[in-house]
């Protein structure tokens, strides 16, 4: 079968705001589409539109009075948008959601979880999810940190519960700690996480230490090189002798030099070898089976040249 590239997203996705001038905006996903368009390589990917995500499905990894609470916080702003009241509601300083976000919400995680499904069945090779809300830091029971549902951990949960595969792997190259995925998925053999991010940093708070936990922390300004040779000493071997049936990549951008979301110094080249290495892996243990979503990445032409770069390399071109 030839490489075949998902691209998953839907317009809802744009249409979740936290307010003016905050970072994690509807703009991110123009920046991509932009880049995708200008550089031609649109054209090499199959555009899928996303599903929403069921309550069920989503409650693999979170607590069920959690996902009703955040459901009903978004019916409420409803009615007191309804009655004249504020058009957000806030769930933490950096988090909020608006009328549209419950519907975000749903078809980031459903975008992940349509993508599983197309991959595991061979209609697709690999796929992207360019959504937002992200998720990485959404744990069990809590939003925050711009996230609500866990996207990748959801994910990763649903190939395991409902297509029976027995191991699969989570990797997060975020500039800052999947905070939430580890919450999920400590201890649960079945699932690798590798990651690496900038620390201290946000989250505060040190990581989860687990057998099936590989967290890499990296002080501020580390550059692309050291961070490959991190890679290449903790997260491949771990990763050989797990045998992921399936790889899932928490795909943040935000460790780029040109990204002041966070101070590490990584550049597109530095993305496509961690992408390479993957792929490789994907190739020998998961027949080839990898699906992506986006988390962070803040500055929009480094944000848009380093998916590209990404996808490239999915995609085969």
């Amino acid at each position: 079968m030839s490489q075949s590239t998902g691209y998953f997203t839907h317009k809802a996705c744009w249409q979740h705001e936290m307010g003016a001038g905050h970072p994690e905006c509807p703009q991110r996903l123009d920046a991509i589409e932009d880049r995708l368009l200008s550089s031609g390589l649109d054209v090499a990917l199959l555009r899928r539109e996303a599903n929403p995500a069921s309550l069920t499905d989503i409650a693999l990894a979170h607590d069920r009075m959690y996902i009703a609470s955040l459901r009903g916080l978004a019916d409420n702003l409803r009615d007191e948008i309804a009655a004249g009241g504020p058009t957000h509601a806030q769930i933490d300083p950096d988090t909020s959601i608006n009328v549209h976000s419950w519907d975000a919400i749903l078809r980031a995680a459903g975008a992940a979880l349509d993508a599983t499904d197309a991959v595991i069945a061979g209609e697709l090779s690999n796929a992207f999810c360019s959504v937002r809300p992200p998720g990485h830091h959404a744990t069990r029971k809590q939003a925050m940190g711009f996230c609500f549902v866990n996207n990748v951990a959801v994910a990763a949960k649903y190939a395991l519960e409902r297509h029976g595969l027995k191991r699969v792997a989570i990797v997060d190259f975020d500039v800052h700690h999947g905070n939430g995925t580890e919450d999920i998925v400590a201890g649960d053999s079945r699932i690798l996480m590798c990651s690496f991010y900038q620390h201290p940093f946000f989250p505060e708070g040190e990581h989860l230490t687990a057998d099936n936990l590989v967290n890499l922390p990296v002080p501020a300004y580390t550059r692309g090189m050291d961070i490959r040779e991190l890679i290449d000493m903790m997260w491949l071997p771990r990763l050989e002798a797990h045998k992921p049936q399936m790889i899932f990549i928490s795909a943040g951008f935000d460790g780029h030099r040109e990204d002041d979301m966070g101070q590490l110094g990584l550049v597109e080249n530095d993305y496509v070898w961690i992408t390479e290495r993957l792929m490789d892996v994907a190739k020998r243990h998961a027949k080839g089976r990898i699906v992506s979503c986006l988390e962070g990445g803040y500055d929009f032409s480094s944000l848009g040249r380093s998916v590209e770069a990404h996808l490239r390399v999915l995609a085969g071109v």
